[in-house]
């Protein structure tokens, strides 16, 4: 019981965190924004694998994990590889994309 009760206190505190005005949810028009200008768009799709996996695929992957939002950003910002497969995902400098757009983005990549 008082894993369940932690579980949704640690849900509630990773929404509200996602609902500050400087987190506003994105729609398509400004994530696409977003995506085209640190390359995302270069290697992902919302609904087809592409060099990286498809949006819908990561989002499907971490439904229900409050920690999502918190390791996505991190590896957007520094990259890596290994989870989808062995081609590595490059680190997203702070002078392509913003630590607030970072978050801005995993957070719609999540709702796909």
């Amino acid at each position: 019981m008082k894993n369940r009760q932690i579980a949704a206190l640690a849900a509630a505190l990773a929404a509200s965190a996602l609902a500050s005005p400087a987190l506003a949810q994105l729609d398509a028009a400004k994530a696409d924004a977003l995506m085209k200008k640190a390359a995302c768009s270069a290697c992902h799709a919302v609904d087809k694998k592409g060099v990286g996996p498809a949006y819908k695929d990561v989002a499907k992957k971490y439904k229900g994990d409050a920690a999502a939002p918190a390791k996505l950003a991190e590896k957007v910002r520094k990259g890596g590889m290994g989870v989808w497969g062995q081609i590595p995902m490059p680190p997203n400098t702070p002078d392509k994309i913003s630590d607030d757009e970072v978050k801005q983005l995993v957070a719609w990549v999540l709702t796909q």
